[in-house]
């Protein structure tokens, strides 16, 4: 495997070129990554996943419920989901933007 670097400014205006929620800026058997934003306001409609997921809020301000626990998440909050948790943020009060990671690589 190759070493890649990317800078996170142009992953975020490729994301926002493809005018979508999430975008997967990197793919290997062990892990991928992406960088997902929802607006205030707005719905988070994801579903649980097959893979263990860490998400690094960038900026804004949400409510996040994951399994039984419910917390406030902004900039420098940490999250661990275990693999099928049903998990969802909500209460977007700013926009919300999310370094997420999936290990191993998420499924389609």
């Amino acid at each position: 495997m190759d070493v890649r670097f990317a800078e996170l400014a142009d992953v975020a205006d490729e994301r926002a070129r493809q005018d979508t929620a999430y975008l997967e800026f990197l793919r290997v058997a062990s892990m991928s990554a992406g960088v997902y934003v929802l607006p205030a306001g707005g719905a988070d409609t994801q579903s649980p996943h097959q893979q263990d997921e860490l998400y690094y809020v960038l900026r804004g301000r949400a409510r996040m419920r994951a399994g039984a626990e419910e917390r406030t998440v902004s900039q420098g909050t940490l999250i661990f989901v275990p693999a099928h948790i049903e998990h969802r943020f909500h209460d977007i009060e700013a926009e919300l933007t999310l370094l997420v990671f999936f290990a191993p690589a998420e499924s389609g």
